[in-house]
């Protein structure tokens, strides 16, 4: 996908560079904090650059927790530790229950934005 395909598709917008978190990713990505509830849900924008991506990582929880990935727009992968990588396109969901070690990010030729 182009770039100007993927800012067209980008419903919630680039958002600022993701400074803060950017030891975890290989690339640069940007954050676009959308929502917080009040019992501490949160619901951001994250865009990876082509082939960004973040480190293996695990949500940790003893009740509830984990992570949902909405592909909003762009192309990116997917993979928890043991299984083959996964591809996502706009529209699809990844429910990652918690504590699963796993990494998101773009394919190498597309920006991904996910949700």
């Amino acid at each position: 996908m182009n770039k100007e395909e993927f800012d067209k598709t980008n419903l919630f917008g680039l958002g600022k560079p993701n400074d803060t978190y950017a030891e975890y990713f290989t690339g640069n990505s940007y954050l676009n904090p959308i929502a917080k509830t009040d019992n501490g849900v949160s619901f951001a924008n994250v865009t990876f650059e082509p082939g960004c991506r973040n480190n293996w990582h695990i949500h940790k929880a003893t009740n509830g927790g984990g992570q949902v990935l909405i592909c909003i727009s762009g192309f990116g992968l997917y993979q928890e530790i043991g299984k083959p990588v996964q591809k996502l396109s706009p529209g699809d969901i990844v429910v990652i229950p918690a504590n699963v070690k796993h990494w998101h990010g773009a394919t190498k030729n597309s920006c991904l934005s996910r949700a």
